[in-house]
């Protein structure tokens, strides 16, 4: 699966962008998709993760509120909703899929055989 992530941009403090991952070449079905974050100089962090039969999700605790994932079915698109962006937000977006995964697992990056090439957030304050 090739997986085409979008919706970056410049956001002020507070404000909110939506950031797609949209899959080619097959379905997202039977898939976990997660979307993970790189500001520079940092690791590589988990942001959330969505299981795409049923649609639970589960998120990195320190961005519980503020994000949210969805997805849709018929577009075969996953979706990140960031509200009320602060300056630390400001990263590299990856979005990502395995069909393979144990929920202990969900927030590690070598989880995942499939990226997506990266979206960049740059939120100003």
């Amino acid at each position: 699966v090739q997986l085409q992530a979008s919706g970056g941009g410049l956001a002020l403090a507070g404000g909110s962008l939506r950031l797609s991952c949209a899959a080619s070449g097959r379905t997202f079905r039977g898939y976990n998709i997660a979307w993970f974050r790189q500001a520079p100089g940092k690791e590589r962090e988990f942001v959330g993760n969505i299981k795409w039969n049923g649609g639970a999700t589960a998120y990195a605790d320190s961005l519980k509120g503020r994000f949210t994932i969805s997805r849709d079915i018929p577009r075969n698109t996953a979706y990140l909703q960031m509200n009320s962006l602060k300056p630390e937000d400001t990263a590299v977006y990856y979005c990502a899929a395995s069909s393979t995964i144990i929920h202990s697992q969900i927030g590690v990056a070598s989880s995942y055989g499939y990226w997506g090439q990266g979206t960049q957030v740059t939120v100003s304050s």
